[in-house]
Order: structure tokens, then sequence, then C-alpha cells
């Protein structure tokens, strides 16, 4: 058995172009999972303060106060990230609109 490739090589490559609509829509959803891991940060983050901690054991106090920050904090950090890619397609967006504007219009013979 000799080895081949079983996948077909195509040579035609598709290129992506950006567009307007396709950033906003980008950015409309980036920003509502933005605000999604924000009010599920404040829930958590709520939710722990009103629950403290019932030891007195060190350890477990330090160990709970560790796991409580990581885990508000991994959720702050994914809210922070799409809150910052809504921003970046949102620009994008203004300056693709800008590209359009300023493209000369092809003069019709």
């Amino acid at each position: 058995m000799t080895d081949q490739n079983l996948t077909p090589k195509t040579d035609a490559q598709v290129e992506m172009t950006g567009s307007p609509l396709r950033s906003i829509i980008g950015s409309v959803i980036s920003g509502g999972m933005a605000f999604a891991l924000y009010s599920l940060m404040i829930a958590i983050a709520t939710s722990f303060a009103s629950k403290p901690v019932h030891s007195i054991n060190p350890l477990v106090i330090k160990i709970t106060s560790a796991v409580r920050t990581l885990v508000v904090g991994v959720v702050a950090l994914g809210s922070g990230i799409f809150g910052i890619v809504a921003i970046g397609l949102l620009a994008l967006t203004v300056q693709l609109l800008v590209q359009q504007l300023k493209k000369p219009k092809s003069s019709e013979n």
C-alpha cells in the first residue's frame, strides 16, 4: 500500500473581504457576549460576597479566597476580551465605511 494524498488539491483560493455589515454584526454579537459575561461576573461576585466562609482553618480560608478570586477573574477576563473585540470591530466598521466613501466612483462612458 502506498501513501496517497486523499484530499484533493484546490488551486483556487477564496478571499474573504470584510464589509461594514459583517463587522457591525460581529461587533453587536461580541458586545452582547461581553455584557452577558459582565452580568455573570457581577452575579458570581455578589453570590460569593453573600456567602462567607464558615471555617477557622486558615488554609481553608486562603484556598477559598484564591478559588473565588480565580473564578471571578476568569469571567472578568472573558468579558474584557469580548469588549475589546467589540470595540475593534466597531472601529473596523468605521474604517471600512470611510474607505468606501473615499473610493472614487468609476465613470461610465
